[in-house]
């Protein structure tokens, strides 16, 4: 059993650590923990990770945000992954800083790598680890917001989101969409809230 895991993020060092890479990051991570290593490869940097009897096709594409379907579709077709087996885990400035939604399919409320994704695929029924930035932003700063710095406070949470996160993306693959949204969806933002409490 594959499964592609796509991070959303923009490529070169001036994004890195930024927002709207939150999926870089959590890909960046889950590959350390698991002392494996990216490739540079077509359309993205690619990774494999076995758990369980499933094998994770990690993937962060090169391509930029906007245009982040070209790599999807590519290594969907190449590793013979189908639709149910992709996971897109994105920023998302609806949802509270940290709090994470894992979705079987939706729209792509104004995302624009998610955007790309759907009109290259035709379609928005695949799933996604959407992971909330927050919107502390005034008129006209978003794109400065999402394309910025997390803050000193975010900082400190970040780490314990990222690795929850990494979870989510193996109980995936193990438990299916359904189950793991059940189990993670309101358990782990539960623990966001308590750990906000010490704060």
């Amino acid at each position: 059993m594959k499964y592609l895991i796509t991070g959303l993020g923009n490529p070169g060092r001036e994004y890195e650590n930024t927002r709207h890479n939150i999926g870089f990051s959590i890909l960046d991570a889950l590959v350390k923990a698991s002392n494996i290593a990216f490739e540079d490869r077509r359309y993205g940097w690619i990774s494999r990770l076995s758990h369980r009897g499933r094998t994770y096709v990690l993937l962060k594409p090169s391509t930029y945000m906007n245009l982040s379907g070209r790599a999807v579709h590519y290594w969907l077709k190449k590793e013979k992954i189908p639709l149910e087996r992709l996971l897109v885990v994105v920023d998302d400035v609806a949802l509270p800083f940290g709090v994470m939604r894992l979705r079987a399919k939706g729209s792509d409320a104004g995302h624009n790598g998610l955007n790309h994704i759907s009109t290259i695929l035709g379609t928005q029924n695949y799933a996604r680890l959407r992971f909330g930035i927050g919107d502390n932003y005034g008129p006209g700063q978003k794109v400065e917001y999402v394309l910025g710095p997390w803050s000193a406070e975010e900082k400190k949470l970040l780490p314990e989101r990222i690795e929850l996160a990494g979870e989510i993306i193996l109980q995936f693959g193990v438990l299916g969409v359904e189950r793991t949204m059940n189990l993670y969806n309101q358990r782990g933002n539960n623990l966001l809230q308590k750990n906000e409490g010490k704060t």
